[in-house]
């Protein structure tokens, strides 16, 4: 099927492709950062004493990770303007990937938090250091670099998700692949362009995180 892949098609409609591979990368990168922003607040909220302050955070998470990306875009998307609040589709993509990865990176943080020994929590304590204080200084350092791998195999997976951001006519990499398809009734070659985009963006991601750990590894050799 491959064999009749018209490339001069592809390569007609590879400014609109570049456009999406740049739009994916920035929604991308905002998304990855809300995340990271809500899964440290999250976790932090879910692992201390008060009660309180515990259960929205438990809440938020089982929440999120109960309910499919598509139907909290779409809420976002509908419900908003029903409650008055208008926001443009990009900034609502950004809104959906942020709080959705955000619940399983607080997840991966809370693991990489439980990993730390619990001595030197209570070192921390000893010497008189405040909860907030023991957290910035001791734990998330150690729990974020014990996290490294998962939290890019999450953020691979929030990258594949934006696509899902062309449903609200957000113009990203699989918008554009779409457009192929449109205007030339060539869905193979914007499905191709699509998915080369998106290796692009999987095997730099893949290799961000090799080089770290064997960057990483080197000092606890020996």
């Amino acid at each position: 099927m491959l064999g009749g892949l018209n490339t001069r098609v592809m390569l007609e409609y590879l400014p609109e492709i570049w456009q999406g591979f740049l739009s994916t990368l920035w929604l991308s990168a905002a998304g990855f950062l809300g995340a990271m922003a809500l899964g440290v607040l999250a976790c932090a909220l879910a692992i201390q004493p008060l009660r309180w302050l515990r259960a929205p955070a438990v809440a938020y998470v089982d929440v999120i990770r109960a309910t499919p990306l598509l139907a909290q875009l779409y809420f976002l998307y509908f419900g908003l303007p029903r409650l008055g609040i208008v926001l443009p589709e990009m900034l609502i993509g950004i809104i959906a990937l942020s709080l959705n990865s955000g619940a399983y990176m607080a997840e991966i943080i809370r693991s990489g938090i439980l990993s730390i020994p619990r001595g030197q929590v209570e070192a921390g304590m000893s010497t008189g250091l405040s909860y907030l204080q023991r957290m910035r200084l001791i734990v998330l350092p150690q729990a974020l670099r014990a996290t490294v791998s998962p939290v890019i195999g999450q953020t691979i997976v929030l990258v594949k998700d934006s696509s899902l951001l062309s449903l609200i006519s957000v113009v990203e990499l699989t918008r554009a692949g779409q457009r192929i398809a449109i205007d030339r009734f060539m869905p193979v070659e914007g499905l191709v362009a699509t998915a080369l985009g998106y290796l692009v963006l999987y095997y730099a991601l893949k290799s961000a995180a090799g080089a770290w750990s064997a960057r990483n590894a080197l000092p606890g050799r020996g």
